[in-house]
């Protein structure tokens, strides 16, 4: 290899400073992300206990979160029996006990304020306003607002099974979803990370499907009819 050819292979390597700037500025943004997903979670039991729900508005609110209060329960018993259990371990080391429990007790809150994000941020679905939409939401990881306008069908589904496939996006509760969304242009979604994604069919769970979907029907048939072009005047007699 010539001295030429050694020169231009190193300058168009990228250089080492700038790729671990890039890492750090990615793994900062993960922090904050991870951060505030948590900071919301423990704001979502105080909403539940006031009975506060967040994002309603002038807007019809349809609860997900009954198809995952029994596994939720689970979780939490887990964890009180995991707290107990190394309780009796670490009896001889108190110092250490009292960093497990102190974990323990923030891990029982996280799984509470799961539950609790999950009742105090349902499904909205809001046709008052200059444009209308639908707030698909599970806990606090995901809130996407679909208008109405780009929904080009929408049925009750039952579906247990989910493949990860691009420009879909399933939002499962106990593992089902029970409404398809099937959209005439793509909605731009971000991912926990903060990654877009263009989905143009969303899959997700409501406590009464059937409901939600005949009020989406009627939403989205009040919607065209205001959209559509008003009937040319006849020819003048």
């Amino acid at each position: 290899m010539s001295a030429a050819d050694t020169v231009t292979t190193a300058a168009g390597a990228p250089p080492t400073g700038a790729l671990r700037t890039v890492r750090a500025v990615r793994a900062v943004r993960a922090i904050r992300q991870l951060v505030a997903h948590e900071v919301r979670l423990l704001a979502s039991i105080a909403r539940w206990v006031a009975r506060r729900p967040h994002g309603i508005g002038h807007g019809r609110a349809f609860s997900y979160g009954r198809g995952q209060g029994a596994m939720m329960f689970g979780f939490g018993f887990v964890c009180v029996l995991e707290s107990a259990c190394m309780a009796v371990l670490l009896r001889n080391h108190p110092a250490v006990h009292r960093v497990v429990f102190m974990l323990d007790v923030y891990t029982l809150l996280l799984v509470v304020g799961m539950h609790a994000a999950s009742v105090t941020r349902p499904h909205v679905l809001d046709d008052t306003g200059d444009e209308a939409v639908l707030r698909v939401r599970r806990a606090v990881h995901v809130d996407l607002r679909v208008p109405l306008a780009a929904i080009a069908s929408v049925r009750r589904e039952l579906v247990t099974t989910h493949e990860k496939r691009d420009g879909r996006l399933d939002l499962a509760i106990g593992a089902q979803t029970t409404i398809t969304l099937e959209l005439s242009s793509p909605v731009r979604h971000f991912t926990f990370l903060g990654r877009p994604k263009d989905v143009h069919l969303i899959r997700f769970h409501a406590d009464e499907p059937e409901a939600l979907v005949r009020e989406i029907r009627t939403a989205l048939e009040l919607t065209r009819e205001r959209t559509a072009p008003s009937p040319s005047p006849g020819r003048p007699v």
